[in-house]
């Protein structure tokens, strides 16, 4: 069954943010447009690079009113010590989500039952808690946040825009298509 278009899961989390310890739930994500960015676990090979490469787009997602979350199945305790001594990872402003319960793996349908980890999966999540995009992929594949952004002004966009559609490539200012 697809998440699309589905409305997030009641759920609570610990996250390590802005160096304190901050509860995240469902509520957290509502109001505004937001990120989940689901990675097997911390102190992994490709991890790190794709929390600097969210960390270096980060000022475009805020300048969108998007807040990202990173989330691994370990604790906000193993985030705290992976932000303090990962240079990658030190340049997170954003909620390092634990979900050591893997309530939210579960949630989202990334969770790898025999290996209690996630796979790497990436929701568009729009201002109510619905789901508008989802990306499910293997662990040895990192993303892409400049991909997750071009998704998220898609979403965007065509919200703002009803009878409007994003054609392929779409990108920001570029034309887009009214179904007839």
């Amino acid at each position: 069954m697809s998440l699309i278009n589905t409305e997030i899961k009641p759920f609570k989390a610990n996250a390590f943010h802005a160096g304190k310890f901050v509860e995240v739930s469902d509520a957290s994500l509502k109001g505004h447009w937001s990120v989940l960015v689901f990675m097997p676990a911390a102190f992994t090979f490709n991890c790190p690079t794709e929390v600097e490469d969210a960390a270096e787009n980060y000022a475009e997602f805020k300048k969108l009113g998007v807040e990202i979350y990173i989330v691994t199945t370990d604790t906000h305790f193993s985030h705290k010590v992976w932000h303090e001594t990962s240079p990658a990872v030190g340049k997170a402003a954003f909620p390092l989500v634990g979900d050591p319960t893997h309530q939210l793996t579960r949630a989202f349908g990334v969770h790898i039952e025999e290996e209690g980890l996630a796979l790497r999966g990436t929701f568009v999540i729009n201002p109510n808690g619905v789901i508008k995009t989802a990306e499910v992929h293997d662990n040895a594949i990192a993303r892409d946040m400049k991909e997750t952004l071009r998704k998220l002004k898609a979403a965007q966009y065509v919200a703002a825009h009803p009878g409007q559609v994003c054609p392929a490539k779409w990108q920001e200012g570029a034309k887009t298509i009214a179904p007839s």
